[in-house]
């Protein structure tokens, strides 16, 4: 290992920081009051509920304190990662001590008030959350759900070429399967471009309730499994403090040395395979230097520990003497002088500014991020010479902007600021300009026979939606700009981790020293109702219930019609920030409606009529207020919009005199009150476009329970009634789908007949048409193995009565 020079004094010291921050830690979990204990223990002092973890907390300290002296020899740029977010109060005490805490939040001052609110406000009403969450310095991941931090911090080290990332494993957190999927990152990660992670795989052998596997498993299989994943681990393993710290100093140096050795090799231009980077293993007692035992049973080192060791200090006399024991233990008054200030020699450790952990910039990554250059859209517009009469693949326009992007962004390293996350889908979902100017990243052989891999690729794609997903997130908070495009079903193997970052946002939006990051923006596509060869497994419309509920200032959700729509949609979110922004729409070829300058405004609208579609301006027969329709068609979703468009084509046709009205809604949000959402209509807007007491017919992309939710609050909202998915599917024609949801353009027709205000001469002649249409369907595609001529050929215009045919 590498001569560190780690003194016997600096090791002293050292090891007294270390017992500041668990002495800190522990005063958060357990005490209200006297925090310094400057007298003798009460149950008083002690809070009514315990809640928090010890079992991690040690650990997670010990290599905090090894990192600051690494950062002081070195000046290097270090970020740590928490994987188990359990750690909470750990973190705090360790960017506290380091005098970041108290910068940020000024009322938390580095003396004995502050040490006594410091201990007050954890897991308490009006404090902090026990996780490392938003609210903690220095943090991008929260890991109250466990799974992810290795691929935040994967995130987090691209396109950073002088970051190192500790990132943190807790063996708990290593048996979930986006942990287990994130050791692959060798194959991505490029020396040339990117920081690099250290991951620090930390087996204190147990979880909430029993064993770990990792924990468990011999030294020899653990390294197997590493190395097998292009890690080359390092075991430091203990119970002595000083035997550990020296040995996880020494391993933190050989490890820096090895990634330098890595970088220079790869920015020289002369590296030969794929680099081998450097893991540590590190084993240490869970619970470490707290109660060994408890009322006779083992606690130190075994699961037991995980969270609060002394559960009965306010009742039990002698677990609250175990309790003052266990805090003395650590000489508090020999790490805090009379005012409750840290010794001056300890705060010493703590490195100078930025380059403390608590305080780096990648930690807090609006202060890096720089605007997204987005090309002027009038380069990728279709042009739209009548609505509904030509065709095109709806995304493909995106994947052009895309490409510009990624071209204009990209610094001659091969870095930038930009990138596509895609599980193995780009192409597939028409995405594929991106590779006229860049390749999938890939840093494993390349055969003659693979297309578009490269070792400075700029699309990111894996086959796991919580691997891109989670790159992304990192990315992002240390102040990049992405999207994350997944089929629409597939999706929701990630969808928890959406909501997690929801929640980060909304907290984050609260902080002001948190800066604002560029959004989470997530395209959905090969949608539930054009799937191809593929089908009811890839059905599944879910993330948009799942995003609906989240916070109001985050969450976004938007359904262009089109691809003008698309491209107006994608340079909003690609500018925005600190929001989530769902973007659903199919990647098949599909009628397109608007030019450039229509879909802005339709956009800002967030809902329009489109009055070329409707009836009214031609309709009125005296029978009805011209500020009246009898019925009103509305859309949201590409699927929809055509079979919204078909029905009212129909009912112009067949009976002309109903006043028809077309809506099509492209920001889902809108239609929620302008009280629940900022984004949600006012009740004047909403009356504009849907009446006051008109029935709507309404055709949605997703479930309709959500149109429902949504409308909750809207006057007279059970006027209207929502077709969307129901839960049918299968292998089968585009049509098909529709009508085995009963969303096609015949039901919604046979529907508004039913709820129009008046049916005029022909109605129910037009009924009995579409009942014989749906009748003559079935057969035919089993017959034809495609759609009847007049619906898969139909575009604006082409209806007609069979009399005219």
């Amino acid at each position: 290992m590498a001569d560190q020079h780690y003194s016997d004094a600096e090791l002293d010291l050292d090891l007294r920081w270390w017992a500041a921050a668990n002495y800190l830690t522990v005063a958060q979990i357990y005490l209200q009051d006297n925090a310094l204990l400057r007298e003798p223990l009460r149950a008083e002092h002690v809070k009514p509920r315990l809640l928090g973890h010890w079992g991690t907390s040690p650990g997670l300290s010990a290599i905090y304190a090894v990192l600051n002296r690494h950062i002081r020899r070195t000046d290097a740029d270090w970020l740590y990662v928490t994987g188990p977010g359990h750690g909470g109060p750990a973190l705090v005490a360790a960017t506290y001590l380091e005098g970041t805490y108290s910068q940020v939040y000024p009322q938390v001052s580095m003396d004995a008030a502050g040490i006594a609110r410091l201990c007050r406000q954890f897991s308490t009403p009006g404090g902090v959350p026990s996780h490392v969450s938003v609210q903690t310095p220095g943090s991008i991941h929260e890991g109250g759900e466990l799974g992810y931090a290795l691929a935040h911090a994967a995130g987090a080290a691209f396109d950073r070429p002088d970051l190192l990332v500790a990132c943190v494993i807790g063996d708990g957190e290593a048996e979930t399967g986006p942990l287990s999927a994130s050791w692959k990152l060798p194959a991505f990660l490029n020396a040339r471009r990117d920081g690099a992670v250290l991951p620090i795989l930390h087996l204190n052998g147990a979880k909430i309730a029993g064993p770990t596997v990792l924990g468990r498993s011999a030294d020899s299989d653990v390294a197997d499994y590493l190395s097998g994943q292009g890690w080359a681990p390092v075991f430091v393993e203990g119970d002595d403090p000083r035997l550990v710290f020296r040995a996880l100093s020494a391993a933190v140096d050989d490890a820096h040395e090895t990634i330098t050795a890595i970088r220079r090799a790869a920015r020289a231009g002369t590296v030969a395979g794929t680099p081998r980077w450097p893991a540590i293993v590190l084993r240490t007692p869970k619970g470490w230097t707290g109660p060994h035992t408890v009322d006779g049973v083992l606690v130190e080192g075994t699961h037991r520990a995980h969270q609060v060791p002394l559960s009965g200090v306010r009742t039990n006399p002698d677990h609250l003497a175990q309790l003052e024991r266990w805090m003395r233990s650590y000489r508090p008054d020999q790490l805090f002088d009379e005012s409750g200030t840290l010794a001056a020699e300890l705060a010493a450790l703590a490195p100078a500014g930025d380059k403390r952990m608590g305080s780096t910039p990648y930690a807090n990554g609006g202060r890096l991020r720089r605007p997204l250059q987005v090309p002027p859209l009038d380069r990728y517009a279709l042009d739209v010479p009548a609505p509904g009469t030509t065709v095109h693949e709806t995304t493909r326009v995106l994947g052009e902007l895309l490409r510009d992007i990624h071209a204009e962004g990209t610094r001659p390293d091969g870095g930038g600021d930009f990138r596509l996350f895609c599980p193995d889908e780009t192409s597939s979902n028409r995405l594929g300009a991106v590779f006229e100017v860049t390749d999938r990243c890939w840093q494993l052989p390349v055969t003659d026979f693979d297309d578009g891999l490269g070792p400075d690729g700029r699309v990111m794609e894996v086959l796991s939606e919580h691997l891109c997903q989670g790159w992304l997130e990192g990315y992002l908070l240390a102040g990049g700009h992405g999207v994350f495009a997944s089929y629409e079903a597939f999706a929701m193997v990630s969808v928890s981790m959406l909501i997690q970052h929801a929640k980060w946002l909304q907290h984050a939006r609260t902080l002001s020293w948190r800066e604002p990051v560029s959004s989470l923006n997530v395209l959905l596509t090969s949608t539930c109702w054009r799937n191809d060869h593929n089908g009811f497994s890839h059905q599944g419309p879910g993330m948009i219930d799942a995003a609906i509920p989240l916070a109001p200032d985050v969450v976004r959700i938007w359904l262009p019609p089109d691809s003008n729509t698309l491209l107006s949609i994608a340079d909003h979110c690609l500018r925005s920030t600190d929001h989530v922004n769902l973007i659903v729409v199919d990647k098949q070829p599909h009628l397109q409606y608007l030019s450039l300058a229509e879909a802005d405004r339709h956009c800002a609208a967030g809902a329009s009529v489109w009055q070329w579609a409707g009836t009214e301006d031609d309709a009125d027969d005296g029978a009805a207020r011209p500020d009246r329709p009898d019925v009103v068609l509305a859309a949201a979703g590409d699927v929809p919009t055509q079979e919204i468009l078909a029905a009212a084509e129909l009912l112009r046709v067949w009976v002309p005199y109903l006043r028809v009205r077309v809506v099509n809604v492209v920001d889902l949000m809108a239609l929620m009150p302008e009280d629940v959402h900022p984004h949600g209509l006012t009740d004047s807007t909403f009356a504009e476009l849907f009446t006051e007491d008109t029935d709507v017919v309404f055709a949605f992309h997703g479930y309709s329970r959500a149109v429902h939710e949504l409308l909750h609050g809207r006057p007279n909202a059970d006027r209207f009634h929502v077709r969307g998915f129901s839960e049918q599917g299968t292998t089968t024609t585009p049509f098909d789908m529709v009508v085995l949801n009963r969303m096609s353009r015949y039901h919604l027709v046979l529907e508004a007949l039913r709820r129009a205000r008046r049916v005029p001469q022909h109605g129910d002649e037009l009924a009995r048409y579409c009942r014989g249409q749906l009748e003559r369907h079935g057969p035919y595609v089993v017959a034809h193995l495609e759609d009847m001529p007049e619906v898969r050929d139909w575009t604006w215009g082409s209806t007609r009565r069979p009399t005219e045919r």
